[in-house]
């Protein structure tokens, strides 16, 4: 990559400014390199995975009853019986991890859950040998019941909540997002010269994506700004008003910010809604695990709201590619669908009439799966049956983990990687009730007002140019940080990432900033000190 054109490097999405900050940080060989840019985590959840390793062995034992007379040749599993081998099974393999867990998932499942274990553990087995192809395609029968109970669990709580709700398993929160601007554009949800509202800052593909050619939507940003805690004012979610915006996409807890969205302004988005019955919302909620008692925009508007959610960071799973689309059985989109005009909907007709003998019964939710494989290969979609057994028992820990230890071990993790960046700036750790720690934005105007002045802070962001801090921390001290105006942030601001580092890392990354703060502010004193001299002279 060409580094030699800041002007154009400005122009970059941050993900791909990772990579020149990258190269910048590599031109030291000896040193070490902190990448605090991407938000994968360096933790995850080991029980569920242990569970899956047994669950493999297990099925594997079943596939392998079929042809004992051949070497190397499995079937597939029986549903026959398949409860009391399972009994043998966890008997003789006590001592094993995962073994114990397998039996209070299954447990669960069946006294909890009111389900057939039996079936259950028949449809774990054949998804996590991968034998057949994923039925019903949207997601497995058992694997969308317990996954609605999770989700019920973590995005709704103790909300009210009336009537029930599809999901759809997708390769992870990428994967739904474009899934479904495919899925509102071919159904003519929205349409080129549309506006959408933004909650921003946001994920950055959310602003990237409306723009190309294949949408051409035009983009309205509703602000949180940092001075008021990252927060949405009344003002910028009145612009939701405008019967001109036909939807409103956000990130909760927000992404860079991680912060959750207070209660205030949820209670004014739903009312909102509640003035405004037709606008969509499309929530992305991948961070909501990370927040006590979340509550989730899916919860307090179901008919209006299109939930996201990935499995990929509480569980440190973004290898598995692994999440999902929920919509509430009685919702807008498919209202928004049947009152269309007779032409268009014959077109979609003629689309779906391939997969369905009564077209104008598809579910948003349904096309939005046929669509993500072109319509035609909707007999074979389906997110993989192995993935889908991961995701079943991710599910199935957090819903049988009453005392929340884990997402307390995580909390805690976030927690005293913050306290060791803060110390090493020598500033006190900012409280905020609803932040999830799990990304921080470094606000450069406010970092160096609290480190030194406002005065000094006016003159270092006067002097800097666009992404000059990212590069200098990259080059002198081999730290990357993404920028926060990728992200939507009016400020000069680095996204750092506290999920991807150990505690001490962040205590050198906050000695970095202080040690590139000291040199700009030595550089302010001198040039006042000339100024002085000069005003003296004369």
């Amino acid at each position: 990559m060409d580094l030699s054109n800041p002007d154009k490097l400005a122009l970059l999405s941050p993900f791909e400014l990772k990579d020149a900050l990258i190269q910048t940080a590599q031109t030291q060989r000896d040193r070490l390199m902190l990448n605090a840019g991407r938000g994968n985590p360096n933790f995850l959840a080991t029980l569920p995975r242990h569970g899956f390793l047994q669950l493999g062995s297990f099925a594997m034992s079943e596939s392998e009853r079929s042809y004992i007379y051949m070497e190397d040749v499995g079937g597939f599993p029986k549903r026959e019986g398949i409860e009391a081998r399972f009994e043998i099974f966890a008997t003789a393999n006590a001592g094993r991890p995962g073994v114990r867990f397998l039996e209070a998932a299954v447990s669960y499942v069946r006294d909890q859950l009111g389900l057939s274990a039996g079936d259950f553990l028949y449809e774990m087995c054949e998804a996590i040998l991968g034998c057949n192809y994923p039925v019903p395609v949207r997601m497995l029968r058992l694997t969308e019941e317990i996954v609605g109970h999770y989700i019920h669990r973590e995005m709704i709580g103790t909300h009210p909540f009336v009537g029930q709700f599809d999901t759809y398993a997708v390769e992870g929160g990428t994967a739904a997002m474009t899934y479904l601007f495919n899925s509102l554009r071919e159904n003519h949800i929205l349409e080129a010269g549309d506006s959408i509202a933004l909650g921003m800052p946001i994920f950055t593909p959310y602003i990237e994506i409306p723009l190309l050619n294949d949408y051409e939507l035009v983009e309205v940003m509703i602000d949180a700004p940092p001075e008021n805690n990252w927060q949405f004012t009344a003002s910028e979610l009145n612009k939701l008003l405008d019967p001109k915006i036909k939807a409103f996409f956000l990130v909760n807890p927000s992404n860079p910010a991680s912060v959750k969205i207070n209660d205030e302004s949820m209670a004014r988005i739903a009312e909102i809604v509640r003035q405004r019955p037709d606008l969509i919302i499309l929530t992305d909620d991948v961070y909501g695990t990370f927040a006590d008692n979340f509550v989730s925009l899916f919860a307090m508007c179901p008919h209006n709201t299109i939930l996201v959610y990935s499995f990929s960071k509480y569980f440190g799973a973004t290898g598995w590619r692994m999440g999902v689309i929920a919509t509430h059985e009685s919702n807008v989109l498919d209202e928004r669908i049947a009152s269309l005009p007779e032409d268009v909907l014959a077109s979609l007709d003629a689309r779906y009439h391939s997969i369905t003998t009564e077209p104008r019964k598809l579910k948003f939710i349904d096309r939005v799966v046929a669509d993500s494989r072109t319509v035609a290969l909707n007999h074979t979609a389906g997110l993989s049956t192995p993935v889908q057994a991961q995701m079943t028992l991710f599910a199935l820990f957090s819903l049988m983990n009453e005392s929340d230890s884990y997402q307390k071990s995580m909390k805690q993790i976030f927690l005293r990687r913050k306290q060791a960046l803060y110390k090493a700036l020598g500033l006190e750790l900012p409280h905020d009730a609803n932040s999830v720690r799990y990304y921080h934005l470094l606000d450069l105007e406010i970092l160096a007002t609290r480190m030194y002045d406002a005065d000094f802070a006016r003159w270092m962001l006067g002097r800097l140019k666009p992404n000059e801090a990212l590069f200098r921390l990259a080059e002198e001290t081999g730290v990357i940080l993404l920028p926060g105006r990728g992200f939507g942030t009016a400020h000069q601001s680095a996204r750092i990432s506290l999920a991807n580092l150990n505690e001490y890392d962040y205590a050198n990354i906050g000695l970095s900033i202080r040690k590139l703060a000291s040199e700009f502010h030595a550089q302010y004193v001198m040039e006042g000190d000339k100024a002085k001299t000069l005003s003296t002279d004369h």
